[in-house]
């Protein structure tokens, strides 16, 4: 009963703050408005005051309109203030109720938990005693009867057997048990033992840590059916369990009495290991013999790990979480699952670690499903080609380097030359398209994070995409598991026939996370510092992104990978690396982003595999001389850097390259549709936009739109359709291109 009263106490507490909380933002709100309110009643007092003596007829109708103007403004500013009041006390009440939400769905877990401490220690005093000691004793002899029916050899076992010619068995027990049990468990292992030609070392021993029941070991394996293995079981049940915060507290109770009243150890067979040595997040331990690359372990405090080296003497693994409080010789134990995460719907909008449990404050995640963060790529069989656009939204990028569905489009440059912006607005550009996106970030600060999270709240993102953040204060673990947890979540869309869209921010931090824990697992290294095996690690990751068959249901993953080069350097390690395994690559170069072409794309090193595939028919009938205009145009700029004189020619050569570039500059969060890239890039290839000034681009961009989109209507929905123009339709388009020449040069 105390602790229902300290949660009701504790509940009301947090709502009579979010209550006095509201109150204050109301009278806040509320003094502002009736300042406002009195200015307008000022404002409205000198408009009905009594005209002066001799009024100038001309100076009165003046005065009339400020007055007017300035009522209108006063009201205007009434409505705004109001208008910001209202929402900003929704917005305190909501959060008022989502947290007194959160704190009684926390108390509901310490509940559960105290509750849990409880039991544990009523359990232990019950069984000590009689009846209870008597019946649980009696049961010793059918335990062993259990455990004996399932004993069998490993391969584990086996290889043991084969170096050593004698495998440790240890029978545990609470108490001291009859000899002729200990005989039966010597004969039945004896036997087992013998078909291999192996011998037994029998140890028993007693623990009454156990509580009740008796504990089995052969070698690694270890078949358990006491009360303290069962009473574990249903802690992790409890922790693992979803609390929503809508349980009543009468319910809980009800759960623990249940429990308590049908208790019943049962057998659970596991194996163990133990600790060898613990430093710097990398555990080495003895024993686990039949374990797997990948899969997970849990140590004595509930500090998880996952296994990255397997050594003929010994097992390596990165521990997840702190692992200042392992021990030399402490127990670790297998779980038996690869790692894995939480996937579905439930995560779009969140922002999770890599582990897939919530950081942004908002609360649980009620997620039913799991995929393991190793998975096997599609085979080439189960891939269809790659010939579905994934727009962009950057007129650079859609015309020239177009990515498709399923395409691995690499984003690589320097330093602050607007790689994120990028795939930023690559995301932001899904909005209503039936897309899923993923961002993850890879040693990123937890400000940058946060800010990445509030733009895409801005922009109406958010809503489809999951922010997976391994922060550059998170250990080298955390982030190399983010990318493959990130590829994962995004699988879940795939296979379910949806299209997704990932971001890996950026690759570069996660090879340097790898190789910190290469060289922490005392493997050999190679070029730089990196493992020999780098290059698998990102092609294993980036070839789970693909287009699926139809027969598979057709989903796709579109991966935008981010590699940071150093002073252009695409030559070296990493960057060839990616290079070599993904389908293209968007050069981002620091000259052009510095002279203020954004985004600042080099059209000579950047190149799509894919190409027109991935392309609108409208976008490639449009662009097709784009890159060529290009290309001559740096051409004859690097010329004449050198001072040379141009003749004529060359001169409109030059302003109708300059304006082209122009028109490719697209500032942040400002995609455009595909028909409107394409419109623009005609326009100004075919010289129509020939006397604009250069810092006049933008504004006859805007005018072109509204133009199209006023007079040119059944333009517009032809090029909408994005198939390529006849000559009949690109005449009219010629027709409408002059006419709104005439209205701006």
């Amino acid at each position: 009963m105390e602790i229902q009263y300290v949660i009701i106490n504790f509940l009301l507490l947090a709502g009579v703050l979010a209550l006095a909380g509201r109150k204050t933002l109301r009278r806040v709100f509320s003094d502002r408005r009736a300042r406002i309110l009195r200015q307008l009643d000022e404002a409205e007092a000198i408009e009905h005051a009594a005209p002066p003596v001799m009024p100038d007829p001309d100076r009165a109708a003046v005065s009339d309109e400020r007055l007017e103007k300035a009522g209108q403004t006063a009201r205007a500013a009434v409505a705004q203030e109001q208008d910001t009041a209202d929402a900003a006390v929704a917005e305190i009440e909501a959060f008022g109720e989502r947290e007194c939400h959160e704190i009684h769905r926390i108390m509901i877990q310490k509940t559960k938990r105290k509750f849990f401490q409880v039991m544990t220690e009523k359990v232990a005093e019950t069984f000590s005693k009689e009846p209870y000691l008597s019946r649980i004793r009696a049961k010793e002899a059918a335990q062993i009867d259990d455990i004996l029916a399932h004993i069998k050899l490993t391969a584990g076992d086996m290889a043991y057997l084969r170096y050593h010619g004698v495998l440790y068995v240890t029978l545990t027990s609470t108490y001291t048990l009859d000899p002729a049990l200990v005989k039966k468990v010597d004969d039945a292992t004896t036997r087992l033992l013998e078909t291999v030609n192996g011998r037994t070392s029998l140890w028993v021993l007693q623990d009454p840590s156990l509580i009740g029941g008796v504990r089995l070991r052969i070698g690694d394996t270890v078949y358990d059916h006491t009360v303290a293995e069962e009473l574990y079981h249903y802690e992790k049940s409890i922790s693992r369990a979803p609390v929503t915060g809508d349980e009543i507290m009468d319910a809980v109770l009800q759960e623990f009495t249940q429990k308590a009243r049908t208790f019943e150890p049962k057998l659970h067979i596991y194996q163990l290991g133990r600790v060898l040595q613990i430093s710097d997040g990398i555990c080495w331990m003895d024993g686990l013999i039949d374990i797997m690359y990948g899969e997970v372990v849990e140590f004595d405090r509930g500090e998880r790990g996952m296994v990255l080296d397997i050594q003929p003497e010994r097992v390596g693994c990165v521990v997840f979480g702190e692992y200042e409080t392992i021990e030399s010789g402490s127990r670790v134990r297998r779980v038996g699952r690869i790692a894995s995460v939480p996937v579905g719907e439930a995560l779009l909008g969140r922002v999770v670690n890599p582990i897939g449990d919530p950081v942004d404050g908002e609360g649980y995640i009620d997620a039913s499903e799991k995929r393991p963060v190793e998975c096997r790529a599609p085979g080439i069989l189960d891939r269809a080609p790659v010939d579905k656009p994934l727009h962009v939204g950057l007129k650079a990028i859609d015309s020239l380097v177009p990515i498709g569905r399923g395409q691995r489009e690499l984003i690589i440059g320097d330093r602050q030359t607007g790689k994120t912006a990028i795939a930023l607005d690559a995301i932001i550009n899904q909005k209503g398209k039936d897309t899923v996106c993923v961002y993850v970030a890879i040693g990123q600060k937890e400000t940058t994070i946060a800010e990445i999270r509030s733009r895409l709240a801005q922009y109406g993102a958010l809503e489809y995409t999951t922010i997976v953040a391994a922060a550059a204060s998170d250990s080298a673990a955390t982030q190399y598991l983010a990318p493959f947890a990130g590829m994962a979540m995004a699988e879940y869309f795939m296979y379910a026939g949806r299209d997704a869209l990932i971001v890996f921010d950026d690759l570069s931090k996660h090879a340097v996370a790898y190789r910190e824990l290469s060289l922490l697992l005392h493997r050999p290294s190679g070029r730089e510092a990196y493992p020999g095996d780098i290059f698998y690690l990102h092609s294993r990751l980036l070839e789970r992104s693909a287009h699926l068959s139809p027969a598979l249901g057709g989903g796709s993953i579109t991966a935008l990978p981010i590699i940071e080069t150093q002073a252009g350097d695409i030559s070296a390690y990493i960057p060839t690396n990616v290079i070599s395994i993904t389908d293209g690559q968007i050069f981002l170069e620091s000259e052009l982003f510095h002279e203020g072409q954004r985004p600042a794309i080099n059209v000579g090193l950047s190149v799509s595999r894919v190409g027109g595939a991935a392309q609108t028919k409208l976008m490639k009938q449009m662009s097709a001389s784009l890159r060529t205009k290009l290309a001559q145009y740096r051409e004859l700029a690097d010329f004449t850097q050198l001072g040379a004189d141009v003749d004529e020619d060359t001169r409109r050569a030059l302003d109708a390259g300059a304006r082209l570039m122009e028109a490719l500059k697209q500032g942040r969060f400002r995609p455009l549709e595909d028909w409107q890239q394409a419109l623009l890039l005609f326009a100004v290839s075919d010289g129509y936009a020939d006397g604009v000034p250069l810092d006049g681009m933008e504004g006859f961009e805007r005018g072109l739109f509204a133009f199209f989109g006023e007079k040119c209507g059944s333009i517009v929905a032809r090029l909408r359709t994005g198939q390529r123009q006849t000559a009949e339709e690109l005449k009219d388009i010629r027709a409408a291109l002059e006419a709104y020449r005439h209205t701006v040069v």
